[in-house]
């Protein structure tokens, strides 16, 4: 059988795309490489005219689930932008309208909708901890945390009264995860640093 010009970029693209999804939703350890190339009607040996290992494939998917969800997170004034930094680094034309996006990027972000769609959603929740467990860190991490925390510098920290105990744990455990993910010592160190800052006891009277 002949197959067109692109067909192999067009299927290592789907398995990019499948394995994206599936790594998000059931993690890189959870994921097999058999049930994978199955599910698009590929064998298991013609993985390996794709990608040298899973861990090509893992960086590959996450590179493809890091564009997604920053595109995700472009301004408005940057729509139709290829280069990543433009996400970041772009003024709102007028603060309300700045303000209105940001709350409603960390609205959908904190939603049951995402929380109930981990296959196509921020990798970082699920993605972050598996590479910080088995001690892979990843510069695409690195790229997300200060692409997307450098997106949400306009946001008030705001607790309502009697859940900063649930505010300060999730802070704490999400700092522990991304440190644990991002290659970049600095930013590691940067990233424990400014939550233990954020999180100083409440003085006694």
């Amino acid at each position: 059988m002949r197959y067109s010009s692109n067909h192999k970029a067009e299927t290592r693209q789907r398995i990019i795309g499948e394995a994206s999804r599936r790594f998000r939703k059931d993690g890189i350890e959870g994921t097999g490489l058999v049930p994978l190339m199955k599910a698009l009607g590929l064998t298991h040996g013609g993985f390996y005219a794709h990608f040298e290992s899973k861990d090509a494939l893992v960086q590959a998917s996450l590179e493809a689930a890091a564009a997604q969800t920053l595109d995700r997170w472009e301004l408005p004034s940057c729509a139709g932008k290829s280069d990543a930094a433009a996400v970041v680094t772009a003024e709102p034309e007028h603060p309300a309208a700045g303000a209105s996006a940001l709350r409603e990027l960390i609205d959908h972000y904190l939603s049951p909708q995402h929380r109930d769609d981990p296959g196509g959603a921020c990798p970082l929740p699920t993605l972050a901890a598996e590479l910080g467990l088995r001690g892979e860190p990843s510069p695409i991490a690195d790229r997300m945390v200060t692409s997307m925390a450098d997106r949400l510098a306009g946001a008030a920290v705001a607790v309502p009264a009697g859940e900063e105990g649930i505010v300060a744990l999730a802070a704490m455990v999400g700092a522990l995860t991304l440190a644990r993910a991002v290659a970049d010592d600095a930013l590691s160190d940067r990233i424990l640093a400014a939550v233990r800052a954020t999180l100083a006891p409440q003085r006694e009277d």
